[in-house]
């Protein structure tokens, strides 16, 4: 009786080591977002207040119902600013914009000198360029679905997300995980896109920031993947780094990427395919999914055939290959 007791006290002293690993796990995350939004949101205030006396600028807005010239604010007005004076129809709409007939623009991101302006959405005559955004977008939307899926226990790092190739059929985020024999069921992976769907249904405005290297560094400084490939990402911009941030989840991309998250419609995360041990306890992930727009849809069997494409294995470059910018950026 006596061993059993003393068997029963040492189990009861190594849960509460666990629980409290884990609470200290737990916190030491919740500490490490808190300061990456508190620095996003200083910078990004720091930034409206130097832009200082404000300018005017001509946006020539080129579309339906009739093209008009909008006079706006340098460094402030957005595109989605302009759509404002157009309907509350070309807010709900545009995902995307195109500046000087040829530029990509996110919505919410500043312009910078008088231009011409067109407002994308997926019904428009060329959709490469806007699809490109959602797929870039949907990626970074698995990031955050990632974070809120899994608990602290499985040590989830965020490795990256390579540049959208709408051709794959899927879209793509790389991770790294505490466990080197992860094998998802079913309902795991359903869960992750309900996740998804959640994220949607929030319709969370997606943010820009350009920072430097140095804030960035001390941004990403609990991320031993993403503080690795910070140099890198740096030396091809003149040592700035570009952010894209939606609710509390912040990441590194090179953009654009749509308004908000509401433009995620049907969505699933189809594949988990392990990609290399990391180390003598981790393992290299790499999730994919598929999803459509917001307002559009296929049968049952036409979506599965989709999903069943977007199971293979995305031929895009690997976590654990070496990081260099090439033509298509891994952070993209």
């Amino acid at each position: 009786m006596a061993a059993a007791t003393k068997l029963y006290k040492k189990y009861c002293i190594v849960l509460r080591q666990m629980q409290q690993h884990r609470a200290i796990a737990s916190s030491s995350a919740s500490a490490s977002l808190k300061s990456r939004n508190e620095l996003f949101n200083q910078e990004q205030r720091r930034q409206r207040d130097a832009i200082g006396r404000v300018e005017k600028i001509e946006v020539r807005y080129l579309g339906l119902p009739e093209d008009v010239t909008l006079v706006m604010n340098n460094q402030i007005s957005t595109p989605y600013n302009c759509a404002q004076h157009l309907s509350e129809g070309h807010c709900k709409r545009s995902a995307l914009a195109l500046i000087d007939g040829s530029v990509p623009w996110d919505m919410h991101r500043p312009l910078q000198e008088s231009c011409t302006l067109q407002l994308l959405n997926f019904n428009v005559t060329e959709p490469h360029v806007v699809n490109k955004a959602f797929w870039r977008t949907c990626s970074f939307m698995l990031g955050a679905a990632l974070q809120r899926s899994f608990k602290d226990e499985a040590n989830l790092q965020l490795h990256s997300f390579p540049g959208p190739n709408i051709k794959s059929g899927s879209f793509v985020h790389d991770i790294v995980l505490g466990a080197q024999n992860w094998v998802p069921t079913k309902a795991e992976m359903r869960a992750i896109s309900a996740e998804m769907v959640k994220l949607a249904a929030q319709d969370l405005k997606i943010e820009r920031l350009e920072v430097d290297q140095e804030l960035a560094k001390e941004m990403f400084k609990d991320s031993h993947y993403k503080s690795e490939q910070l140099p890198s990402i740096a030396q091809q911009n003149q040592s700035r780094v570009t952010l894209y941030r939606l609710g509390e989840h912040i990441d590194i991309s090179r953009g654009p990427m749509v308004a908000s998250t509401r433009f995620l419609g049907k969505c699933t995360i189809s594949a988990a395919h392990k990609i290399a041990n990391e180390g003598s306890s981790d393992a290299y992930y790499r999730l994919q999914g598929v999803a459509l727009p917001t307002g559009f849809s296929l049968n049952h069997f036409a979506y599965g055939l989709l999903e069943q494409r977007s199971q293979k294995l995305n031929s895009a470059r690997l976590p654990n290959e070496p990081f260099e910018e090439q033509q298509q950026m891994q952070l993209s």
